[in-house]
């Protein structure tokens, strides 16, 4: 299980440099393309919040015999995040610093903390469930290139040099790894570890979603044909009940 856990977050760690060396590229990525990619991982986003991690955060803490409050640490997760950005200038910036010009360590700083999130969302996930750790690697995966694609751009933006700006990407997608091991031995040792963890990941997910992702989408809509990026928000959400539908059998 620690293998598939580490090689999770090595595919991860590879899908978001090929995204951010992308837009560095011009050639796969354009500017234009960006609120289309948000809108996809919004629609992954929720569908596995609400069809996997959740549902899956009950029925575990119900086989551990977990008797609190299963949506508590959804709800700190959810808070966690917002004092995390508010403060540390976190998670995505898809074309706007919020009136801030973040600088480099604060970029590095907010990638190091999320990406080892991401680690240890992906390591409860597939000690849950293989099925939902794989679901799970698919919903990071959509919403790591456009945050990425960010990053690189904030970071060539902030006067780093373009080899700089891979080299520190790379770095900080280690730390993905490290939050996989270290989940992997933690949530081990700990009963209800996973299910508190699940649960807290779902909070991260939803304000991921609801409070950068989808306000993104509504900030764009007169920019991108109206209803046009409404289309890959639906795919997502389709593609990814499809899957769990899939995955669950």
């Amino acid at each position: 299980m620690l293998t598939a856990i580490i090689l999770a977050n090595v595919v991860i760690s590879m899908i978001s440099l090929v995204g951010g060396i992308s837009i560095l590229s011009k050639k796969i990525f354009s500017k234009t393309s960006i609120p289309y990619l948000v809108a996809f991982a919004a629609g992954v986003i929720l569908t596995t919040v609400f069809f996997d991690l959740l549902p899956e955060a009950m029925h575990t803490s119900e086989a551990v015999g977990f008797e609190g409050n299963i949506f508590a640490p959804a709800f700190i997760g959810l808070l966690v995040s917002f004092f995390i950005e508010r403060f540390v200038l976190w998670f995505h910036h898809h074309e706007s610093t919020h009136g801030i010009k973040p600088t480099i360590f604060l970029i590095t700083f907010g990638d190091f903390i999320h990406n080892f999130i991401d680690g240890l969302a992906i390591a409860a996930t597939f000690l849950a469930n293989p099925s939902l750790g794989i679901a799970t690697t698919v919903a990071i995966a959509a919403h790591e290139i456009p945050q990425e694609i960010s990053d690189f751009s904030l970071y060539i933006h902030s006067g780093l040099s373009k080899t700089k700006t891979i080299l520190l990407n790379l770095f900080s997608a280690l730390t993905a790894i490290a939050g996989g091991i270290i989940g992997f031995y933690f949530l081990n040792s700990v009963k209800y570890g996973l299910p508190l963890l699940l649960s807290f990941s779902a909070g991260i997910f939803i304000y991921i979603a609801g409070s950068d992702l989808i306000p993104g989408l509504h900030k764009h809509f007169s920019e991108q044909r109206k209803w046009v990026q409404t289309i890959p928000f639906i795919l997502g959400i389709i593609l990814m009940y499809l899957l769990i539908t899939f995955l669950h059998k």
